[in-house]
């Protein structure tokens, strides 16, 4: 198989870079290593309602996203955050009207920001997209690229676009090998919510929103450390989401997270809560596509993402890195991921072998 441009990864980056390059008439694959495109991106759907197990905000002053989303005829609406927040102490001690509403202000996609990743696959002339192929060696060559799968399935380009955090990047095989330097860059850059868990309990009712809470609860007892209301904008099944706090040596047994779980949201917001219509669960530390070792601790600050001088012109820019952790003004956060395609775009522009 032979083109242009090879693009490794279809999260909301390769993705977004891809429709750019068919709106320019451009030659390009793109391929991924999971079932469905979206990388960091998933939303589970329960009738009409859209849950995102990986992010979910976007917030205001982020104006590619704004401006993607407008160009869909995709809508959004502004985070729940009526009522009183809870606060559970290290004893289980549950208290009301403590803190604030951290997500306050935040925007959520209509369908999730899965609507957004499907919408762009749509977008995609046939057979362009290839799912199910996880690329395992990159080799230079005179012409070009060779990108090879365990299989043997093999793709020749001219410039390849690795759309993926640096350091599951770092996994493939390089021939000849990349720098040293280059490779030690790769690997110090943190992959954004790759040490998260996240769990996302359904309800027939906002039962909390009755009671006067908007969901939003603290904790230091845990499991789950900060927790939102992740309804849909309209109707049901209305939702409770939280972030896992427990680190990820210590939550891999699922039964006993799940039960869990369902204590803490029982203790915050009563017995109602204890039997959901589903509970669902992502441990994004132990996802291979995701995370490696080095990110098996989640984080706890965001950290200074960006393109180092190292990772910018590898193999006479045949190789490009895009991704939401190169972006030097939103990495990490979805804006960071269209903002990275934006800025690789241009490279793939100029920079044709």
């Amino acid at each position: 198989m032979r083109t242009e441009t090879l693009i490794i990864g279809a999260g909301l980056s390769g993705l977004y870079l891809a429709t750019q390059l068919a709106a320019q008439g451009r030659d390009f694959l793109l391929v991924e290593a999971r079932d469905r495109t979206g990388g960091r991106i998933l939303t589970e759907r329960q009738g009409d309602g859209y849950f995102d197990l990986g992010p979910a905000w976007f917030w205001p002053g982020q104006p590619r996203i704004a401006a993607l989303i407008d160009q869909l005829g995709l809508d959004w609406f502004e985070q729940y955050s009526e009522g009183a927040l809870s606060f559970e102490d290290q004893t289980g001690r549950v208290e009301r009207g403590r803190g604030f509403a951290s997500m306050q202000g935040s925007y959520r996609l209509k369908g999730g920001l899965g609507a957004l990743t499907e919408a762009l696959a749509a977008s995609l002339p046939k057979g362009r997209l290839y799912l199910c192929t996880p690329i395992e060696t990159l080799k230079r060559t005179a012409d070009g690229i060779i990108a090879s799968t365990r299989s043997g399935q093999t793709f020749h380009a001219k410039q390849s676009v690795l759309a993926l955090p640096p350091r599951v990047a770092s996994r493939i095989a390089f021939s000849p090998d990349l720098p040293q330097e280059t490779r030690n860059a790769m690997t110090g850059i943190a992959t954004w919510m790759a040490g998260h868990a996240k769990a996302i309990a359904t309800y027939d009712t906002p039962f909390w929103r009755d009671a006067g809470l908007s969901g939003d609860a603290m904790s230091r007892r845990g499991p789950m450390v900060e927790i939102h209301d992740a309804s849909p904008q309209q109707g049901g099944p209305y939702a409770l989401f939280g972030f896992i706090g427990v680190p990820p040596q210590a939550r891999q047994d699922e039964q006993l997270l799940r039960q869990a779980v369902l204590d803490q949201l029982t203790r915050l917001f009563g017995p109602r809560a204890a039997e959901p219509k589903s509970l669902f669960i992502k441990d994004w530390a132990f996802d291979p596509y995701t995370s490696t070792e080095a990110d098996q601790q989640p984080l706890f600050s965001h950290p200074a993402y960006g393109l180092p001088h190292s990772m910018a012109h590898i193999w006479d820019g045949q190789l490009i890195f895009a991704g939401t952790e190169v972006a030097s003004e939103f990495g990490g956060y979805v804006e960071g991921a269209l903002e990275a395609a934006e800025t690789a775009l241009p490279r793939i522009a100029k920079e044709k072998v």
